[in-house]
C-alpha cells in the first residue's frame, strides 16, 4: 500500500487531498516537524523529521515523504504528478502536451507563488501576533501581485487550468495559493483566482482533509 509520511498540518496535504480525490487507498504514517517540538530530542518525543527513522525515508529532514513499492518520494508536487500520471486518471495527463502544462503550473506556483505566500502566512496568521512582521507581510502581498494577475488572465473564462477538467495542476497551485489567504486584498483583484480558488476548496475531498486537519493537535 502506498505509504504517505507527515501530518495535516504540512505540504502533506497536497498529497492526502489528491489520494482521497482519486479514492486512493494509502497509509499515513505522522511525522511531525521537528520545530514544533519544544524537546525533539526527549527520549518520548514522537516520530519527527530528524528523527533517524524518518531520516532514512528523507535525508532532506522535510515532510512530506512518499513510499510507493520500490519508489521514494520527496517534494509535495512531485509526489502529487507522479501519484497522478501512476493512479489519477483523469486527474493526470492525457498526452505530453498536458504533462508539460501540469508540470510547469506546479513549477509556477513553487517558484512564483509559494515563498512570499508564506511569508504572507507567516506574517499574517501563523506566528503570535507580537513576533509577526508587517513589513515583511506587506512586501510578500506586493510581490505576489504580479503573479497573480498571470494566474487571473490564465484562468479566464476558464474553471480550470489544464484540459477543461480538475487536474493536479489545479491541486498543487490551489494548496499553495491556500498559505496566501490571509491577505484578502490580493483575492480581490484577481476575480478569476478567487472563484476558481472556490471551487477547489468546494470539493468533497479538500473539505475532508481540511476537517481532519482541523482536528489534529
Amino acid at each position: 500500500m502506498l505509504t504517505i509520511y507527515g501530518v495535516y498540518r504540512s505540504r502533506a496535504s497536497r498529497n492526502i487531498w489528491l489520494a482521497e480525490e482519486i479514492g486512493l487507498p494509502y497509509r499515513l504514517v505522522p511525522v511531525i516537524q521537528a520545530y514544533r517540538l519544544p524537546d525533539p530530542d526527549a527520549p518520548d518525543a514522537p516520530l519527527h523529521t530528524r528523527s533517524a527513522e524518518f531520516l532514512r525515508i528523507n535525508p532532506n529532514g522535510h515532510v512530506p515523504a512518499m513510499v510507493d513499492g520500490e519508489l521514494v518520494l520527496h517534494e509535495s508536487l512531485a509526489i502529487n504528478l507522479y501519484l497522478a500520471k501512476r493512479y489519477g486518471g483523469a486527474l493526470g495527463p492525457a498526452d505530453v502536451a498536458e504533462d508539460g502544462l501540469m508540470t510547469m503550473w506546479s513549477f509556477w506556483a513553487a517558484t512564483e507563488a509559494e515563498p512570499h505566500a508564506l511569508e504572507v502566512l507567516t506574517h499574517r496568521a501563523a506566528r503570535p501576533p507580537a513576533e509577526r512582521d508587517p513589513a515583511a507581510a506587506a512586501a510578500a502581498v506586493a510581490a505576489l501581485r504580479a503573479p497573480f494577475a498571470v494566474l487571473d488572465r490564465a484562468l479566464a473564462g476558464k474553471d480550470h487550468l489544464v484540459g477543461g477538467r480538475f487536474t493536479v495542476a489545479d491541486i498543487n497551485v490551489a494548496e499553495v495559493l491556500r498559505f496566501a489567504l490571509p491577505a484578502p486584498e490580493l483575492f480581490e483583484a484577481v476575480p478569476n483566482v478567487r472563484r476558481w480558488l472556490a471551487a477547489c476548496h468546494a470539493r468533497l475531498a479538500f473539505r475532508g482533509m481540511m476537517a481532519k486537519r482541523e482536528q489534529e493537535a
